[in-house]
């Protein structure tokens, strides 16, 4: 088997079987990523901890590298810092427009295996979904120094009892 052909696997199963989509129980942030160019939509759900996040979750639909990459993601964050994920989040940016180092590389473990994403341009946003919104719920919880606030892209009041901005409930 060529690593192409092993890297088309990692990015199958983790679509086909995703071990991190479903909801979290009481989770610390919520936010809905979606990308407006082809519809992939996800609603991240993470727990953070005295700035380690602890658990990641995702719903929502898209084509096989969003979903691959958000689970891929939720994967490389769970156990590490605020500032690590960050860190991975600007590690996959760089793989994905080709310009990263080979250290980058190897600390993305599996996700790497979205590195030819560089090469087709209509599919980077798919594969960047996730990672676009993690970045952007640690960095608003960093801004605004809150651990217990459940945010959305639009701004819009997130359900306490299904955590979506676009429920009745609310």
């Amino acid at each position: 088997m060529d690593i192409k052909s092993l890297y088309r696997e990692i990015v199958n199963e983790h679509n086909l079987h995703p071990e991190h989509k479903h909801d979290l129980d009481n989770p610390t942030m919520v936010l809905n990523g979606v990308n407006p160019s082809c519809g992939d939509d996800i609603n991240l759900q993470l727990k953070i901890e005295n700035g380690i996040v602890t658990d990641a979750a995702f719903n929502g639909s898209g084509c096989a590298i969003s979903q691959a990459s958000t689970d891929m993601m939720c994967d490389q964050i769970i156990g590490k810092s605020e500032e690590e994920a960050l860190s991975l989040a600007g590690d996959f940016k760089d793989m994905i427009h080709g310009t990263a180092t080979q250290e980058q590389k190897d600390a993305l473990d599996e996700a790497a295996a979205l590195e030819d994403i560089s090469h087709m341009p209509a599919r980077v946003k798919c594969a960047m979904l996730g990672w676009r919104t993690m970045k952007e719920m640690i960095e608003d919880l960093q801004k605004n120094g809150t651990k217990t606030a459940q945010v959305s892209a639009n701004n819009s009041e997130v359900c306490g009892s299904c955590q979506r901005t676009d429920c009745d409930r609310k």
